[in-house]
C-alpha cells in the first residue's frame, strides 16, 4: 500500500477538484485525479467523497502493480511505483522498462526511467507537460529516498508545517503562494 509521502505526491500533483473536469489529455476526472465509467459531465462530489475515492483507486493500483513487482522494494519505492502507475495505468507499467530494470534489480535504471514518462497526447499530439515533468521527478526521488528512523526535531517542524498547511487550506482567502511554499518545505523534511 501507499505510504505517507506517496500519498501526500499524488494529492499535490492530482490536486483536489470536486466538480468533473476534462484533464489536459482530454480526461473526465474528480476528485484527486479519479477517471472511469462512474464519472459525469458536471458531476460533484464532497473532499470527503474524494478522499474515500482516493482511496479505493489506490487500493485498486497497490493490489494489481504489487504482484508485478519481483525485486524487492522499501515503501518509497512502492510508494513512487503506485503513484506512476495511478498517472499511467497498469497496463503501462506492466510493458514498460522501469518495471523490466526494476525486476532485473536495477534500481538507479529503474529510478531513471520515471523521467521518461512525462508527454502526454494534446489534440492528438504527444507532448511534454511541465507538470509530468514535475512528478516524474518527485516519484523518481521518493523511489531513491532511503527509509529513514524519524528524526525528532525534523519531525516536529513537520508537525508545525502540518499544522500551517491546515490552517492555510480552510482560509478562505489562502494565499496560494505560501501554500505551494509550505508544501515544498513539507516535501523536502519529509
Amino acid at each position: 500500500m501507499i505510504n505517507k509521502k506517496g500519498l501526500r505526491l499524488v494529492k499535490d500533483f492530482e490536486g483536489l477538484y470536486t466538480k468533473a473536469y476534462y484533464c489536459p489529455a482530454g480526461v473526465l476526472t474528480i476528485g484527486y485525479g479519479h477517471t472511469g465509467a462512474d464519472v459525469k459531465r458536471g458531476m460533484i462530489i464532497t473532499e470527503k467523497q474524494a478522499e474515500k475515492i482516493l482511496e479505493n483507486d489506490l487500493a485498486s493500483v497497490s493490489s494489481r502493480v504489487q504482484p508485478l513487482i519481483k525485486a524487492k522494494v522499501n515503501s518509497n519505492q512502492l510508494s513512487a511505483i503506485i503513484s506512476f502507475t495511478f498517472n499511467c495505468g497498469v497496463g503501462a507499467l506492466s510493458r514498460s522498462t522501469l518495471l523490466k530494470k526494476l525486476n532485473s534489480c536495477d534500481y538507479e535504471g529503474a529510478a531513471d526511467e520515471f523521467l521518461k514518462w512525462n508527454k502526454a497526447t494534446v489534440n492528438g499530439v504527444k507532448k511534454v507537460l511541465a507538470g509530468l515533468t514535475r512528478r516524474r521527478k518527485a516519484e523518481r526521488d521518493l523511489f531513491l529516498m532511503p527509509e529513514e528512523e524519524i528524526d525528532p526535531v525534523k519531525h516536529n517542524i513537520y508537525s508545525d508545517i502540518e499544522q500551517l498547511i491546515t490552517r492555510i487550506e480552510t482560509d478562505q482567502k489562502r494565499n496560494s503562494e505560501t501554500l505551494k511554499l509550505a508544501k515544498s518545505i513539507r516535501l523536502k523534511l519529509s
